[in-house]
């Protein structure tokens, strides 16, 4: 009997060794999977404020949360089991998938940039007045699900890559890990962006002068950088779908538009010396930015003025 003890205990100890072994796999791939996403990390976090802004502060993290869990949904449920499954049934079909996003991503940026520049606006904005304030808050809502979508798919889709070799445990595993880890670093950013005219309000009530100043000092800050969230959010729909597509186009052979912006990315790169790196990718950026502006009014045109669809 004791013998008998002995060995089910160490068949115990080798199945948590294997255990502990699988989970250090997962989590050194899932760190250099969500390093290698970092760049749509930051598209994300730029991009969401710009669905929460305008609603009064006691819907602000509401609506915050609402979107946080319909992120989760997008990557653990829906992403993650359908990277598997194409992963291992249809690998052939991701490149078309994450295309037909990076052109939603164009579209929704260029319409942005079109409206601002005058032309016709195609549903309620939070310039407009709003008749019912509960079903705005659906739309913005769903709309902030509907571009996470596409952005997490990035995000999943750059973790795949990074451990396409890995057995099908470990790839679930780092996909949920970073799935997970990212949602919350994206959407805790976003909270305490938007709240941080409330943090200056409660600063500017203490007693110290310094601390006052400092509070005064987020709250004359906040509309600006509020601003300068919709504008930067709206410039990584353009960058992050443009990318996305001239990836796409490069990996099912129409290699002339990517090769022309890596070739410039290269020749800045090299004249620029030091700083080669930065705007080197800035420049691989800014082009990947400028197609997706052409490409999305591209489909905006065919969409409102040949199609009619959405067209008032």
């Amino acid at each position: 009997m004791p013998s008998g003890i002995v060995a089910l205990l160490d068949d115990v100890a080798i199945i948590a060794r294997a255990a502990a072994a699988s989970m250090d796999d997962i989590g050194v791939a899932a760190g250099k999977a969500g390093t290698k996403a970092a760049g749509v990390v930051v598209d994300d976090a730029a991009v969401t404020p710009n669905y929460v802004t305008g609603f009064t502060p006691d819907r602000e993290l509401p609506i915050i949360w609402k979107i946080t869990r319909g992120s989760l949904i997008n990557k653990l449920l829906i992403l993650l089991p359908g990277a598997l499954l194409l992963s291992y049934f249809l690998p052939q079909a991701i490149i078309p998938i994450l295309m037909m996003g990076g052109c939603y991503l164009s579209y929704e940026g260029a319409e942005k940039v079109l409206e601002k520049l005058g032309a016709e606006k195609h549903g309620e904005t939070l310039e407009d007045d709003i008749d019912d304030v509960v079903e705005f808050e659906k739309q913005r809502v769903s709309g902030a699900i509907r571009t996470d979508l596409i952005l997490s798919a990035e995000i999943m889709a750059i973790t795949l890559s990074e451990v396409a070799d890995e057995s099908l445990i470990t790839r679930a595993g780092v996909l949920a890990v970073v799935g997970i880890g990212i949602t919350l670093v994206v959407y805790g950013a976003v909270a305490l962006i938007v709240k941080m005219d409330d943090v200056g309000l409660h600063l500017a009530r203490k007693p110290s002068a310094i601390v006052q100043s400092i509070g005064r000092g987020l709250v004359n800050a906040m509309p600006k950088l509020l601003t300068a969230l919709a504008f930067i959010g709206t410039i990584a729909m353009l960058w992050v779908g443009g990318g996305i597509v001239l990836h796409g186009l490069e990996q099912v052979g129409v290699t002339l538009p990517a090769h022309f912006a890596h070739d410039m990315q290269h020749s800045v790169e090299v004249v620029t010396g030091p700083l080669g790196g930065i705007l080197g990718w800035a420049t691989y950026a800014g082009l990947s930015a400028i197609f997706g502006l052409v490409l999305g009014a591209v489909i905006v045109f065919l969409l409102h003025k040949v199609l009619r669809i959405g067209a008032h």
